[in-house]
């Protein structure tokens, strides 16, 4: 539904093809390890978001991991965002990562202004990062180091 309903996703509606068996394959690899997670946001008996937490796969990039956040826009405004980056907190303090990352399309205000709250910070910017609705769009990098590892 994110896709359909987002232009501030990576994949548009049609761009989805793993089959349900892969999807499982998938979601058992990242619940096998140790620094990756998925958060999810349930409301009336269906998924409303999710969080994901990937972490890298070699010795150079263990510490890090790549966060992907969607909210279902009628969620929107309801503070979900804000609990799915503190579960995912949460759970980093029992990790070893020490770096989590994020892009942002530019123009996302509402967006950039949750993960500011939430600590990033803005390290660089992807300019024609992405191409939406067949106009280029330039992405932030942002960041959270913690060094308490």
């Amino acid at each position: 539904m994110l896709d359909r309903e987002s232009k501030f996703m990576l994949l548009e509606a049609d761009e989805r093809k793993l089959t349900e068996e892969q999807q499982r394959e998938m979601l058992r690899d990242i619940i096998r390890s140790d620094n990756s997670h998925i958060f999810v946001a349930e409301a009336e008996g269906q998924l409303v978001g999710r969080l994901s937490v990937m972490g890298g796969n070699t010795r150079r990039i263990r510490h890090r991991a790549e966060i992907v956040i969607g909210i279902l826009q009628e969620y929107g405004g309801q503070e979900i965002g804000r609990k799915l980056f503190e579960m995912a907190e949460r759970w980093r303090q029992n990790t070893a990562l020490t770096r989590l990352e994020l892009t942002v399309m530019t123009h996302n205000s509402r967006a950039i202004a949750l993960y500011k709250k939430m600590g990033f910070t803005i390290e660089g910017l992807k300019k024609h990062s992405m191409k939406v609705d067949g106009r280029y769009v330039d992405e932030y990098l942002m960041a959270k180091i913690y060094e308490d590892q």
